[in-house]
C-alpha cells in the first residue's frame, strides 16, 4: 500500500459534520491509533541511524505523512511492508550536489522545528514551505539557533518560506536559545544533534519550556536509540556526537487524541475505555488522569487499558495546562458544560499553534452561549446550556475534537471543515459514532 493511500476503515466527514448527540450516558471500549509525536520523532531519528529501523504501529495522519515526504526528499528510503515504516537513513557521505530539494510542513509544527536541522546536516540546498497559517507560525528560534551553529539560511522576517543554503555546516556546540515559545525548538535541536560534529549543549535562557512533557519524551527516544544525552541542570541539555542505532520500535497509541474520548464519559455521566493506556509514557496525554479526578471522574488504569467513569455533575477545575497545553480545547469544552467558573492557566504558548486557540476557543464558545473571559495566558469560562450553532476550526484538529464534544449535548451543533482533523487522526468522526453507535 502506497503511504499517501487511505485504508478502506478509514472514512473521515469532509466538511460540515453534524455532531451526533449522546441521548444518554456514553458506555463504549474505544482503541486508538498510535502517537503523532512518538511517530515524528522515530521516523526522525531512524533517518539519522546508523543503521536500518522498523516503526511499527504509526500514525497514518496528515502531520506523519508530511514528515514521511520531507526525510524522503533528504535521502532517507521509507518504504511501508505490512503496516509497519522500513527506513533505510540518509547517507550524510552521498554526493550533495543537485536541484534544491522543496518540502511541504504542511501545518505540522513537528515538521516545520525537526525538518531543518535534519536538512541542514546534509549540506543540499533546502526549501521549506507550509499552509498559509504555517507562514505565520514562529521560526526565529529555530533559525537563529542554526545561524549560530553555522547554517546560512534565508527567510524574510524570520517565517516560512526559508531556504537552507548548500554547503552550510552544522557543526553543533555550545547554544543558548529561547525556547518559551515551543518545546518542539528545543525536541528539534536535540533529535538532529547526534549528527553533529560536535554533538550540542543546548541551555534555554527564556522562561519555562512549555509542554515539557514533549521534551521528556525526545530524551527518552534519544536514550533508547543508544545516544548519550544528559540533563545536568534544568533546561540545560548535552547531546554527545554519534548516530543513533537503527529502531524497531511499537507506537504507543496518540494519548492527546484519546482524551477526547475519555471525555466523552466525564460529559455525559459514562463509561469509556481506551485500551492499550501504557502504565508509563513521556505523552503529554497522559496528563488526562489528573484531569478527569479534577472535574469529579474516576479513573482506573489496567493491564487492558484506561477506563473513565463520569460523573453526575462536572465540576469546575483550576488547571495549570503549561505543561499539556494540547489538551486546552478539550478541557475548555468540558468547562463550558461544568458547573460554575473553571480557570485555564498557563496556556499563552497555544496563541502560536495551528491557530490562536485562546482567541478561537473565546470566539466559539461565547457564540453558543458560554461566558468566557479570555487573558493573555488564560481563560476563565463559566459553564452553561450550550445552544446550537456553527462551530468554526480554523483549519485546527484539536477545534474539532473540542466541538465534537460538545455535540454530545447540544442538539443541532454544526462541526466546519470536519476533515481538518485528518492532520493527527484521520478516522476521528468514525471512530466517534462508532462510539456513540450503542445508544442509538
Amino acid at each position: 500500500m502506497a503511504l499517501t493511500d487511505t485504508p478502506d476503515l478509514t472514512a473521515p466527514a469532509t466538511g460540515d459534520w453534524l455532531a451526533p448527540v449522546a441521548g444518554g450516558g456514553v458506555t463504549a471500549t474505544v482503541s486508538v491509533p498510535g502517537s503523532k509525536s512518538l511517530t515524528n520523532r522515530y521516523l526522525v531519528l531512524a533517518a539519522l541511524a546508523e543503521s536500518n529501523s522498523v516503526i511499527r504501529g504509526w500514525l497514518r495522519s496528515r502531520d506523519t505523512l508530511l514528515m514521511v515526504e520531507a526525510l524522503k526528499a533528504l535521502g532517507a528510503d521509507i518504504d511501508e511492508v505490512d503496516g509497519s515504516l522500513h527506513i533505510t537513513p540518509i547517507d550524510f557521505s552521498a554526493q550533495r550536489e543537485g536541484p534544491p530539494i522543496t518540502i511541504d510542513c504542511g501545518l505540522a509544527g513537528t515538521v516545520m522545528r525537526f525538518v531543518p536541522p535534519l536538512a541542514a546536516a546534509t549540506g543540499r540546498e533546502v526549501i521549506l514551505d507550509g499552509d498559509a497559517q504555517a507562514r505565520v507560525r514562529p521560526m526565529s528560534v529555530i533559525i537563529d539557533a542554526l545561524t549560530h551553529l553555522g547554517v546560512s539560511i534565508t527567510a524574510e522576517d524570520n517565517l516560512l518560506p526559508m531556504t537552507i543554503h548548500a554547503q552550510s555546516h552544522l557543526r553543533g556546540g555550545h547554544l543558548e536559545i529561547d525556547a518559551s515559545a515551543s518545546s518542539q525548538f528545543v525536541s528539534g535541536m536535540l533529535l538532529t544533534a547526534p549528527a553533529m560534529p560536535l554533538g550540542i549543549e543546548l541551555v534555554n535562557r527564556g522562561e519555562t519550556v512549555p509542554s515539557r512533557a514533549h521534551v521528556d519524551m525526545t530524551l527518552e527516544v534519544l536514550a533508547d536509540a543508544g545516544v548519550d544525552v544528559t540533563e545536568p541542570q534544568p533546561e540545560h541539555w548535552i547531546v554527545e556526537p554519534g548516530l543513533p542505532r537503527g529502531l524497531d520500535v511499537q507506537v504507543e497509541p496518540d494519548l492527546s487524541n484519546a482524551a477526547a474520548f475519555v471525555a466523552a464519559a466525564l460529559a455525559t455521566e459514562g463509561d469509556v475505555t481506551v485500551l492499550d493506556w501504557p502504565a508509563h509514557t513521556t505523552q503529554a496525554g497522559d496528563g488526562f488522569r489528573s484531569i478527569v479526578e479534577a472535574f469529579g471522574g474516576t479513573v482506573t488504569l489496567d493491564r487492558h487499558g484506561l477506563r473513565v467513569q463520569g460523573p453526575k455533575v462536572l465540576q469546575a477545575v483550576d488547571l495549570d495546562l503549561s505543561a499539556i497545553g494540547e489538551l486546552t480545547p478539550v478541557v475548555a469544552a468540558l468547562a463550558a458544560m461544568a458547573e460554575g467558573t473553571s480557570r485555564l492557566t498557563g496556556i499563552g504558548h497555544l496563541r502560536g499553534h495551528e491557530t490562536d486557540r485562546l482567541s478561537a476557543l473565546h470566539r466559539e464558545l461565547s457564540a453558543i452561549g458560554i461566558h468566557v473571559v479570555e487573558q493573555p495566558t488564560s481563560l476563565t469560562i463559566t459553564g452553561a446550556n450550550p445552544h446550537s450553532g456553527l462551530w468554526h476550526t480554523y483549519n485546527d484538529h484539536r477545534m474539532v475534537m473540542a466541538g465534537a464534544l460538545l455535540g454530545l449535548r447540544v442538539d443541532g451543533l454544526v462541526i466546519e471543515n470536519a476533515d481538518t482533523v485528518a492532520k493527527t487522526l484521520p478516522e476521528f468522526t468514525q471512530l466517534w459514532e462508532a462510539m456513540l453507535s450503542r445508544l442509538a
